[in-house]
């Protein structure tokens, strides 16, 4: 499915090809504090899927809890959290957040992760 979107200041746009049956919640602890709220919803698409049309995000590498690092890939403008992604060099999957997507409501979650996070007034 292609997708496009971008940030709330209209700084950042892009376009990308992923499948929205990949489409997960993620319940960590990381993305609950990044969101403001109880999880972040991504869709993984290809980086060689992916096309930056406007801005450059700025980027920040957070190490989890477990030691993995991740970067994640945000409006220098605004703020608004565009992808998230592993440090490094080589292919990468870009876990674009579904709500920079104008598509978002063709984007629903199909699965959950890490559940032990997960608030249980949900």
């Amino acid at each position: 499915m292609k997708i496009d979107g971008g940030c709330v200041c209209g700084y950042i746009s892009y376009e990308a090809e992923g499948d929205p049956d990949q489409v997960g919640l993620c319940n960590c602890t990381d993305c609950q504090v990044f969101s403001g709220s109880a999880f972040r919803v991504g869709l993984p698409v290809k980086d060689s899927d992916f096309s930056l049309l406007s801005g450059e995000p700025k980027v920040f590498i957070k190490t989890a809890e477990s030691g993995a690092k991740r970067v994640q890939a945000f409006c220098p403008e605004c703020g608004t959290h565009i992808y998230s992604t592993v440090p490094g060099d080589g292919p990468k999957v870009l876990r674009i957040r579904t709500s920079t997507a104008n598509q978002r409501d063709l984007l629903p979650p199909r699965s959950q992760g890490w559940m032990r996070s997960a608030q249980s007034w949900l």
